[in-house]
């Protein structure tokens, strides 16, 4: 026997020995005869194992043969059973058929009323939900579910009891529609403390607190809160003085929202408006530079009137006086003659005119510059009013023009930046206009005064 063939059976022997699983192999070999052994007695041990899994598997077959005799008797039960049944439902089909064509003819036109009462108490549930009305009287649309859950059954009828409540709440709905009326009732406030507090309620449009502040109902709640923000305007004084009213001062201003039983968008309209403060924000940093030039030439504006009003005033008083005074323009032209008493005329009326030449800057100053932001102001508001159309085309193209609100509040704020220039140039010329009229007044009267030394002048030299 060769080593390689001696290897190869020892393998072998291993192999089967891993598989026997037996006690015999958990031993050693210590040589081959006994290695040979070990496999024969595992030879043994897998045949008594194999035998005893047959004996197993024949039980377990004739189990599962009665098993399945069992299931099959059962399923054969389980059909007949299931025949009867839809027999038995069917007949009962045809029997409900019947009785339901008996109970349509018994009921004649009263079906047709019930269906009225049904979509008449649907209606009037949804109305009373979200009726103001209802953060007086709470709950009064519990029953009308429940009517209406009757209703839609087809096995019970409504009660005369019924009917005559859906009448009530019908007829008080309308009747409270047209009433201001007075009552307490816990208000929730912005904060969310939640107070007991004196309300008013102007039929279904509005409700108002005892302190001037209009109020929302929310119907999943059942319960009223203030908005956290007010029209602004004269409304809530209004509604102070509604509130205070004790119904003898007769009709009293109140700002009521017409769409106030449809849901009030129309006060959510006039909230949710920007105030002035707000546009004025909207305008942005364009805005912000465009009023600061305002305010500049404003402020210039009425330095120059200020000092034009103090020389006019100083001119007049020249008016009245024989001697020159330099502290004002005529005063300083008037000078000129009288320190050349003898200067042929041509050179007097040079000199004179010299001196009205040095007095008209100082008199104009100030006037170019209103007159340049005049003009600049409606600019700047056009260069808003463009950017900001840029910027909402921008929007526009990436998400889509889905929202016109959205879109008309950015056209709208772009907008803004051209009312501030127009609110700037507008006064601005205007008071440009009042200073220029002011200092040419003032160098008409200089050019007067000048023109009326020369003629005096010439004509003393020809008396002379």
């Amino acid at each position: 026997m060769s080593i390689k063939f001696v290897q190869a059976a020892a393998f072998a022997l291993c192999g089967a020995l891993a598989f026997s699983g037996g006690s015999a192999v958990a031993q050693e070999a210590k040589s081959l005869d006994e290695l040979l052994r070990f496999v024969k007695q595992g030879q043994v041990t897998e045949a008594k194992e194999n035998r005893a899994r047959e004996q197993r598997f024949a039980q377990a077959k004739s189990e599962q043969a009665s098993l399945v005799k069992k299931a099959e008797a059962e399923r054969a039960r389980q059909e007949q059973l299931s025949s009867e049944l839809e027999a038995k439902f069917e007949e009962n089909e045809l029997a409900v058929m019947d009785k339901q064509k008996v109970l349509k003819e018994r009921l004649g036109t009263l079906a047709e009323l019930f269906g009225h009462l049904t979509s008449t108490s649907g209606d009037l549930a949804t109305n009373l939900e979200s009726s103001l009305v209802s953060a007086q009287y709470p709950n009064r649309e519990g029953f009308l579910s429940e009517l209406i859950s009757k209703m839609s059954g087809s096995d019970k009828l409504p009660s005369v009891e019924e009917i005559e409540r859906v009448w009530y709440e019908l007829q008080r709905e309308m009747i409270e529609s047209g009433k201001i009326v007075t009552f307490t009732a816990e208000v929730a406030k912005p904060n969310g403390d939640k107070v007991e507090q004196k309300v008013t309620r102007v039929g279904t449009f509005n409700v108002v607190s005892e302190d001037g502040k209009y109020l929302q109902y929310v119907a999943s709640k059942g319960t009223l809160e203030e908005l956290a923000r007010q029209p602004s305007g004269p409304y809530q004084g209004w509604a102070k003085s509604l509130v205070a009213s004790t119904g003898g001062e007769g009709f009293q201003k109140f700002g009521v929202d017409p769409t106030g039983p449809t849901g009030g968008s129309f006060l959510a309209a006039l909230i949710n408006s920007p105030n002035l403060e707000e546009r004025w924000h909207q305008g942005g940093y364009i805005g912000y530079a465009i009023t600061a030039v305002g305010v500049f030439a404003f402020l210039l504006a009425i330095w120059r009137l200020i000092v034009l009003m103090g020389v006019s005033a100083k001119v007049n008083s020249q008016l009245k006086s024989s001697k020159a005074n330099t502290n004002n323009p005529l005063g300083r032209v008037l000078k000129v003659h009288e320190d050349n008493p003898n200067m042929n005329t041509e050179t007097l009326e040079l000199k004179l005119s010299e001196q009205v030449m040095k007095e008209t800057p100082k008199l104009e100053s100030g006037l170019t510059l209103l007159k340049i932001i005049s003009a600049v102001a409606p600019l700047m508001g056009l260069l808003g009013t463009v950017t900001g159309m840029i910027i909402t085309f921008q929007a526009i193209t990436i998400f889509g023009a889905g929202d016109p609100k959205a879109m008309a509040g950015g056209i709208s704020g772009a907008l803004v930046t051209t009312v501030l220039g127009l609110l700037v140039a507008i006064p601005t010329v205007l008071l440009h206009t009042i200073v220029n009229g002011r200092a040419q007044r003032i160098i008409h009267m200089l050019n007067e005064q000048s023109t009326g030394i020369i003629a005096e002048h010439t004509e003393g030299n020809q008396g002379k």
